[in-house]
């Protein structure tokens, strides 16, 4: 073997409907590590990408949402056990991104892990969580179901390129949406790679589609988009959620605010996510059945 081969450089690429495109503006932008070192060319995102991201995400909404739960489960825990397998991709890129150490960024991505496991394991009990039988005065059943609130717009947090990542795209298909992601503008190479995971899956093409770029360039399109039905503004800073989420009334779109920061402006994500990032995007439907006549003797069915 020669020691003069040539390295062969990844060309990072757009996921869009499972596919992987190259942006239509023909744009790229430097991706650079923690300690200003060239990594790779990103793709950079336009309104158009944007709104192709969502002609996917609402093409593959209706088979995504109609599945079973049990079946979403599946279908997660599968996207942990590609990921388990490319560990040390993962690792390596989430080094590069954050300034981490090997074994710093070894236990980040197991975290990652761990949290989509975690979400894949909440699909089918959800609904037993915020669902349920009401109390009616009269011969009715009075069944309240969680229902999937449709095209969910994400922006993924700025400082955790992978751990926050999982933990703001998970619970949104978790519960039956589709989703467009805007990955973190200076560190999107997880992110791209995670589409890679995606793609190679049994997740159907469209349930999440990745975009790469300015933030408040991709985001502000989205936010006004009439068939986008909800948006949640983690990887904005303050002045963009407010704008966006301006945007966002015009179809009354579901809006998560940015969460609370430490000390340090970062949000930490490595405390334990309770269920509130699950029903953020879910509605309620209420069904009445009859029961039939109520005899003196009870109900007869």
């Amino acid at each position: 073997m020669s020691d003069n081969r040539l390295s062969v450089f990844k060309t990072y690429k757009l996921y869009v409907g499972g596919k992987f495109p190259r942006s239509e503006s023909g744009r790229v932008y430097e991706v650079t590590d923690s300690k200003g070192k060239w990594l790779a060319n990103a793709p950079q995102s336009s309104r158009k990408d944007a709104r192709d991201a969502v002609v996917a995400a609402r093409k593959a909404f209706g088979g995504w949402s109609g599945a079973t739960a049990y079946n979403r489960g599946q279908i997660l825990y599968r996207v942990a056990e590609m990921l388990e397998g490319r560990k040390d991709q993962f690792v390596r890129e989430v080094a590069d991104a954050e300034g981490l150490s090997k074994s710093k960024a070894a236990a980040v991505v197991d975290a990652a892990i761990d949290r989509w496991v975690w979400y894949a394991g909440w699909t089918d009990k959800i609904g037993q969580v915020v669902g349920g039988a009401n109390p009616v005065a009269g011969p009715f059943f009075n069944l309240s179901t969680p229902e999937p609130t449709g095209v969910v717009t994400v922006l993924a947090p700025q400082e955790s390129s992978f751990l926050g990542l999982v933990s703001v795209i998970a619970p949104v298909i978790a519960t039956g949406n589709t989703a467009v992601v805007i990955a973190s503008t200076a560190s999107p190479l997880p992110a791209l790679s995670l589409g890679e995971v995606l793609a190679t899956s049994d997740l159907p093409g469209g349930v999440v589609n990745i975009l790469s770029g300015r933030t408040a360039e991709i985001a502000t399109p989205l936010a006004s988009h009439q068939d986008v039905n909800a948006i949640d503004l983690t990887g904005a800073d303050t002045a963009l959620a407010k704008e966006l989420e301006i945007a966002a009334a015009d179809n009354l779109k579901r809006v998560l605010r940015p969460q609370p920061v430490d000390d340090d402006g970062v949000a930490d994500w490595t405390t334990d996510p309770g269920t509130h990032r699950l029903t953020a995007f879910l509605e309620t439907k209420t069904v009445w059945h009859p029961t039939g006549a109520l005899g003196v003797s009870g109900s007869s069915y």
